[in-house]
């Protein structure tokens, strides 16, 4: 018997970017790192990679901050985050501002979310997970300011280039390119009319299936800034690829799935009081 029932399909599409891993940001100070990622977030030292003191993982979920030590890198925007606890995050946030003075380290409770200011400005937006979650822990989407006019570029680049879903959006007078990063990611692009600070070499890691489509549309177009390895390769102009003309720059670590690192098991600590079952894919979290 036929069915009467519908659905829009598209909406369970995943592009070729699989996963955002990592944000990488430098630090210049890693005990104050520690204290805010891990004591304040709640986040978990990765135990396994770079444990010494010139950088650190830090892992969320199936996500990373790199943390290396250097002058501090600013994210432009704000990297949204899902916790499970909301209270929970207050008690720690206020539970480190002691060591925090003398820094740009902030917190607000708004609405239903906590924004957060890391100790050298990198904004966060912290989200509680519920059961209609489509993460338990994690770093759901990078909002990223571009100037005015660059989105329809910005998801032509994604689209084109990368086979990711890409579109733009009005919302009360904000309008903003927002890129399907797998099933339960996004990266958006905020246009702005207030001056963006200058790129400071932050970046992000992504993962893609189709691996040599997008090298290949990049070398043509002189994008490729570092030939890593056989898994892995970076660029940074986001480009229009209709007239060519740069739109912004952030730099992507483009890794394949066949690079070492690509869903090694990631520890979280306090799982199973803390975080309850984790949903989606597999067990990321160690009790």
């Amino acid at each position: 018997m036929k069915s009467e029932r519908t659905f829009d399909r598209s909406v369970e599409d995943v592009g070729n970017i699989q996963n955002m891993e990592h944000f990488n940001l430098t630090v210049p100070d890693q005990q104050l790192a520690a204290l805010f990622y891990v004591t304040g977030l709640g986040f978990t030292r990765d135990p396994y990679m770079d444990f010494g003191t010139f950088n650190m993982w830090i892992n969320a979920g199936e996500q990373q901050f790199h943390l290396p030590k250097n002058t501090a890198q600013k994210f432009r925007g704000t990297i949204g985050i899902m916790e499970p606890n909301l209270e929970d995050l207050q008690r720690r946030l206020t539970s480190i501002q002691r060591w925090m003075d003398g820094t740009e380290y902030a917190w607000r409770i708004d609405d239903d979310c906590i924004h957060v200011t890391c100790p050298w400005g990198n904004a966060l937006r912290i989200h509680e997970a519920d059961e209609s979650s489509a993460m338990a822990l994690g770093i759901a989407y990078g909002d990223m300011q571009v100037p005015v006019g660059t989105c329809e570029g910005i998801a032509r680049f994604y689209n084109e280039v990368f086979d990711s879903p890409a579109h733009t959006i009005e919302d009360n007078g904000t309008k903003y390119a927002e890129v399907s990063m797998g099933y339960n990611q996004t990266f958006r692009f905020t246009e702005t009319t207030e001056p963006i600070a200058a790129y400071d070499g932050h970046h992000v890691a992504i993962y893609v299936s189709n691996f040599s489509k997008p090298h290949r549309k990049l070398v043509e177009q002189g994008l490729i800034t570092e030939e890593s390895d056989q898994h892995q390769y970076r660029f940074q102009a986001i480009i229009d690829p209709e007239s060519g003309k740069q739109l912004t720059e952030i730099e992507h670590e483009v890794r394949s799935l066949h690079h070492p690192m690509r869903r090694r098991n990631l520890v979280n600590r306090n799982a199973s009081q803390t975080f309850g079952n984790y949903r989606h894919g597999r067990d990321i979290f160690v009790p």
